[in-house]
């Protein structure tokens, strides 16, 4: 159905009851985790340290919340990367 539409599936693959995984899906599995895990830490940046909780009425306001919500993450990453080169110098 993915394939139809041409989509890929991103999901990770389970190894057989009793069996080894097969390298090539271990591989493929290692591949999706590169991804998953530099979005997931954006997401628990935010519900954790910002206290992210979008309970709004209208999605123009939840659109408002979470946006702001990614620029002042931007921001912070932005300053941590302005410190860090002046200490480089």
């Amino acid at each position: 159905m993915l394939s139809r539409r041409g989509f890929v599936s991103r999901i990770h693959r389970k190894k057989a009851k009793g069996r080894p995984m097969p390298e090539r899906t271990r591989l493929a599995n290692a591949q999706k985790s590169k991804v998953r895990s530099a979005v997931e830490h954006v997401f628990a940046h935010q519900k954790g340290l910002m206290g992210l909780f979008v309970r709004t009425i209208g999605l123009a306001r939840a659109r408002l919340k979470i946006g702001l919500a990614n620029l002042a993450y931007n921001i912070r990453g932005f300053v941590w990367l302005q410190n860090r080169g002046a200490l480089a110098r």
